[in-house]
C-alpha cells in the first residue's frame, strides 16, 4: 500500500512538471491557481518530536498537515495500553499472605551497629589495643567524650568525622545506650613487666604519691575502679597500651577536658616509668562483683575536676 501511494505521488509530480513545460509555450496566465497547489502526502512511521508523524511530500509547496484527531487519539491509546501491559509483566506475583518487609528495626541497638567494628556489639571492646571498652561507663563521661570528638578537643579523624554533625540529644542517647550495657569484663591481662614495675603501679594507683602531687587513682575512680556517676570512668577492661596512650596524651596536651582539667594536671606529674607501671597494674585487675559505677557523691574527690562538678 505504501509503495502504491509513493508511485501515485511520483506520477502526479511528473505530470505537474510536464504541465509547467507546456505552459511555457503559451501566453502567461493568472497564476493564482498555483498559490495553493495540490500536495501529495504519504504518512511515514511516527518519528518526529511532539507526537507528529514524519511525512514525505511531493508537489510544489512544502506544507504539512496534522494527523486527524481520531487517529492521534488512537495512537496515544495504543501506546498507553502497551506501557500498562509491560508494567503488569514487571509486577511481582503475590501470594494470598502478606509479604514481610525486609528493613532494619529503628532502635538504638540497630543504630549503634556501626560502632561494633571498633568497640564491640555491646561496647565490650575488641582485640584491638587502642579501641576502648565503652560498656558500663557513666553516661555523663561517654557524653563528654562524644562532644570532645565532635568539637575537636579529642583528635581521632574517624570519630571527628562521624560525630561532626550529630546534635547533643543524639549524643546523649548514644551515651545512655552504652552506659546501660553490661557485657562481662574480659579476663585479666598477662603482664610482661617486672614485679617491681607492678609494685610501683599498685602504689601509685592505690595510694598515690603526695610528695610529687600525685593523688591516688582510687580517690576519683573508686576502690574497685568502676568509676563514679555521672562522669568519672571505670578503668577496668582496658588494654595497657590504651591506658598508656591516654596518659601520654594528657601529659603532652593532645587530650584535654573541661577546665580545671584534673587528668592533665595529674598526668603532668607522671614519668614514663610511672605511666608504664600504672597501665600494667590496672590491666591485671579481675572483674569485681558489681561492675557498676558508684553513685554520685560517694567519693570525696582530692582535687577539682571540670568534667565532674561538685
Amino acid at each position: 500500500m505504501r509503495a502504491r501511494s509513493q508511485a501515485m505521488c511520483r506520477g502526479m509530480h511528473m505530470a505537474a512538471i510536464k504541465g509547467l513545460k507546456d505552459d511555457r509555450r503559451k501566453p502567461r496566465q493568472d497564476v493564482s491557481d498555483w498559490e495553493n497547489p495540490r500536495v501529495c502526502l504519504v504518512e511515514q512511521p511516527a518519528a518526529a518530536a511532539g507526537g507528529w508523524s514524519a511525512l514525505e511530500m511531493t508537489g510544489l509547496s512544502p506544507k504539512l498537515s496534522r494527523p486527524s484527531r481520531p487517529k492521534q487519539k488512537a495512537h496515544i491509546l495504543s501506546g498507553l495500553y502497551i506501557w500498562v501491559f509491560v508494567l503488569l509483566l514487571l509486577l511481582p506475583v503475590h501470594s494470598g499472605q502478606a509479604q514481610p518487609i525486609d528493613s532494619a528495626p529503628d532502635t538504638m541497638e540497630a543504630r549503634m551497629l556501626p560502632c561494633a567494628s571498633c568497640h564491640g556489639v555491646q561496647g565490650q571492646g575488641t582485640n584491638n589495643d587502642y579501641f576502648p571498652r565503652l560498656a558500663g561507663k557513666p553516661a555523663g563521661y561517654l557524653y563528654n567524650q562524644l562532644v570532645a570528638f565532635r568539637i575537636g578537643r579529642r583528635h581521632y579523624p574517624p570519630m571527628n568525622y562521624l560525630l561532626e554533625f550529630l546534635p547533643d540529644a543524639y549524643l546523649r542517647a548514644m551515651a545512655d545506650y552504652f552506659a546501660a550495657q553490661r557485657p562481662p569484663l574480659p579476663p585479666a591481662a598477662i603482664t610482661i613487666v617486672s614485679k617491681d614495675m607492678l609494685a610501683l603501679g599498685q602504689s601509685l594507683v592505690v595510694q598515690g604519691d603526695p610528695g610529687r602531687g600525685i593523688p591516688a587513682c582510687a580517690g576519683c575512680h573508686g576502690p574497685s575502679f568502676t568509676g563514679m556517676e555521672p562522669a568519672i570512668p571505670g578503668l577496668l577492661g582496658l588494654k595497657p597500651s590504651y591506658i598508656s596512650a591516654q596518659l601520654g596524651a594528657w601529659r603532652y596536651g593532645t587530650r584535654s577536658a573541661a577546665a580545671p582539667d584534673c587528668m592533665q594536671i595529674v598526668a603532668g606529674h607522671l614519668t614514663e616509668t610511672d605511666v608504664t607501671a600504672v597501665a600494667a597494674w590496672l590491666s591485671t585487675l579481675p572483674a569485681p562483683a558489681n561492675p557498676a559505677p558508684v553513685p554520685r557523691g560517694t567519693l570525696a574527690m582530692p582535687l577539682a575536676c571540670g568534667s565532674e562538678p561538685n
